[in-house]
């Protein structure tokens, strides 16, 4: 496992399950193509996990 994950939001979640808003939110993701570097543990890839159709993600 890597030390940090570099996440991007790549995808709008406006016309996601609210569910998933609110996950990319917890992220720190508010705008198309920002990117935040997170701790790489099992909270960090669960969050990951269900939006991973919205995100791209980078081990660091």
């Amino acid at each position: 496992m890597a030390d940090k994950l570099k996440i991007t939001l790549v995808k709008s979640p406006i016309g996601a399950v609210p569910k998933h808003k609110a996950t990319v939110e917890a992220l720190g993701l508010k705008k198309l193509h920002k990117t935040v570097e997170m701790p790489d543990n099992g909270a960090v890839r669960g969050m990951i996990a269900s939006v991973r159709h919205l995100v791209k993600v980078e081990e660091i």
